[in-house]
């Protein structure tokens, strides 16, 4: 089979498609023959080898997928051979053929494409584990996103907004946050020096109970100042970098909670509790429209390259989705 692999860490010039062995299911897994896969922050970061991925060095990049399930393992009860499947992995789902214990494996809902089901597993299930699972959104309530128009931007105002909640986003591109306006982002605010300031005017000066942030240690301070008492920062990434010096006492004063999240690195109980859910609570909203994916491009995939650049030049709104052997 074909895969996407770095030939070391670097620029694009790394990435290259090889023919390698094609994996063959354990018994409670299901092979996978792969139609569309996700493009991530992630996999920007592997290549450059700052992520190291947690199947080795070397390992097939590749972290959401969609396709038909090709071939499955003796004890495999919830999926059979030609079934439509989607799902999040640690690695290798840059492939046309991937295998994956079967329980992680979600049904693509009717009326969902195998294009449009690609882009939903990352930017969903982040949105939905960071806002509900930890950070403890209710109905009402109203929630900060940065980078709001990246795909886990947009999945968070339409989860939020299905909630009863009320969104307010960050971005550095105007373009962005008059786009995101449109899938239902109620306050876009310009990351600039008085963002904070806007997101206090914009809320009578009470601030938010929820703050989910991709950049890190650099707006550390400011998202705290925003919190109401209680309020929760849902740490998801750390675009702008890691390591953050900030005052206690406003933390403390404020009782808020800082909690940090990745989905990458949990064991398989958590993937397969979370698929679950996934698939129980949303899967029904997808079917009905009431959640969708918000792909900016598709590329082929002989073109991986040029979908690394447009990531890392910020120029999607929403998914990158790369074609691997695309559905009629």
């Amino acid at each position: 089979m074909r895969a996407i692999v770095y030939n070391g860490a670097g620029d694009t010039d790394v990435i290259e498609i090889r023919e390698v062995p094609t994996p063959e299911p354990g018994s409670d897994e299901a092979q996978v023959a792969v139609a569309y896969v996700g493009l991530n922050r992630a996999d920007i970061l592997e290549r450059k080898g700052q992520y190291p991925s947690p199947l080795g060095k070397g390992a097939i990049p590749g972290l959401e997928f969609s396709g038909t399930v090709s071939k499955i393992g003796a004890n495999v009860k919830n999926v059979s051979a030609g079934d439509r499947v989607y799902g999040l992995v640690p690695g290798a789902a840059h492939a046309e053929y991937l295998v994956t214990q079967a329980q992680t494996l979600s049904p693509v809902p009717v009326g969902v494409s195998l294009e449009a089901a690609a882009a939903l597993p990352e930017a969903y299930m982040t949105a939905f584990d960071a806002l509900f699972n930890r950070g403890a959104f209710a109905l009402g309530q109203s929630v900060l996103i940065h980078a709001v128009g990246s795909s886990v931007g947009l999945a968070a105002i339409a989860l939020a907004k299905n909630a009863g909640g009320r969104t307010l986003g960050t971005s550095r591109t105007p373009g962005k946050l008059e786009r995101a306006q449109t899938h239902g982002l109620d306050v876009p605010i310009l990351l600039d020096e008085s963002w904070p300031e806007k997101v206090k005017a914009s809320t009578s000066g009470r601030g938010v109970e929820v703050v989910l942030d991709f950049i890190g240690a650099p707006i550390l301070d400011q998202n705290v100042s925003v919190l109401v008492v209680g309020g929760r920062i849902v740490q998801i990434g750390t675009l702008g970098g890691y390591k953050a010096s900030f005052a206690l006492n406003a933390l403390m004063a404020k009782r808020a909670s800082i909690i940090g999240t990745m989905l990458r690195s949990r064991g398989l109980d958590e993937r397969i509790a979370l698929a679950r859910a996934f698939t129980v609570q949303l899967g029904p909203l997808f079917a009905r429209g009431t959640l969708r994916a918000e792909i900016d491009r598709v590329v082929p995939f002989e073109r991986m390259g040029e979908a690394h650049k447009a990531m890392e030049n910020n120029e999607n709104f929403g998914k990158i989705v790369v074609a691997v052997n695309p559905a009629p």
